[in-house]
């Protein structure tokens, strides 16, 4: 059973140290929205849109990363650190966000229009922190299962300790919030042929996800779907990537059935285990986790 992956060199054992806490507990909105694959995969495409909108950003990651190079392998060590910031030990969390900010300080430059930047300004940093909180978030509610407003801002207070590791000044505590920064940031969003580059990556691109070309084209949709309509029209992701009742239907199916279906060697399976918990932890209904939960803390003797 695999356990172990790898960040920048580091060697992240999610399965140990035994009791070895992560900056989200088990029950958390986080651990829940984390674990589904198709609100990473929709949201993570979303995110990168986001991100990508503002030319600051966009020049950051195609000229100094191997996004050109490696599309797929970027997301997926992007998707492993934001594993990390979840399930990980803290430890493991601090030492790769660590090396993600080391690797970052060296980044920077000019747009194509000449305006500098580098990838450790505060507003960037707040941005791309809030693109991806929104991003995974809004597709678990969207095509996983419905949260509410509660549930929302305890996703984004979560989330909140990470994104201070990162440097992130100004971390969203709800949607309101993701809303009024979008439309600060609205005037220097710009459509750009990088987009398209990314997104025919993400439907066409050899082994791109590692998922079948018509999922892959779905889940652009869905990634589309859910992008602030200020922000699409700029980005010009016209009728090409609406997305249908049929395809809105398969990909909550898709959604549901990855709530129920456990992936014993990922990470959030391999950090219940590490806490004493069911690898199915997660994946159980309500009553079901919640006795799973108390018995573990009356054998810990302790909160987890």
């Amino acid at each position: 059973m695999l356990k172990i992956a790898s960040y920048l060199g580091w060697k992240v054992d999610f399965a140990r140290p035994r009791g070895a806490e992560a900056y989200c507990a088990p029950d958390s909105v986080s651990w829940r929205v984390f674990k589904n694959p198709v609100a990473l995969g929709v949201g993570g495409v979303a995110a990168v849109l986001l991100e990508f909108a503002d030319p600051r950003i966009r020049s950051g990651v195609w000229d100094h990363s191997t996004y050109k190079q490696d599309p797929i392998g970027r997301s997926e060590r992007t998707a492993m650190a934001a594993m990390v910031g979840v399930y990980g030990p803290k430890h493991a969390a601090e030492r790769v966000i660590a090396g993600v900010t080391n690797m970052h300080a060296r980044v920077e430059g000019q747009t194509p229009a000449g305006e500098t930047y580098r990838a450790l300004d505060a507003p960037l940093l707040d941005w791309v922190s809030a693109t991806a909180s929104y991003g995974f978030l809004t597709a678990y509610d969207r095509f996983v299962a419905p949260l509410s407003e509660a549930e929302k801002r305890r996703f984004y207070a979560e989330s909140e300790p990470v994104a201070r590791l990162y440097g992130v000044e100004n971390p969203i505590r709800s949607d309101a919030d993701f809303a009024a920064m979008t439309e600060a940031l609205l005037p220097r969003f710009e459509a750009h042929p990088i987009i398209s580059e990314f997104l025919g990556v993400v439907q066409s691109g050899p082994g791109a996800l590692g998922l079948p070309k018509n999922l892959r084209r779905l889940m652009a949709r869905g990634s589309a779907a859910i992008l602030p309509a200020s922000v699409r029209e700029i980005l010009k992701l016209g009728a090409s990537y609406d997305l249908s009742p049929m395809d809105g239907r398969l990909l909550r199916g898709l959604g549901a059935l990855a709530e129920r279906v456990p992936v014993l060697s990922a990470p959030p399976a391999q950090a219940c285990l590490r806490l004493g918990l069911p690898a199915d932890f997660l994946y159980r209904s309500g009553p079901a986790q919640t006795r799973a939960l108390a018995r573990t803390r009356s054998a810990n003797g302790r909160s987890l």
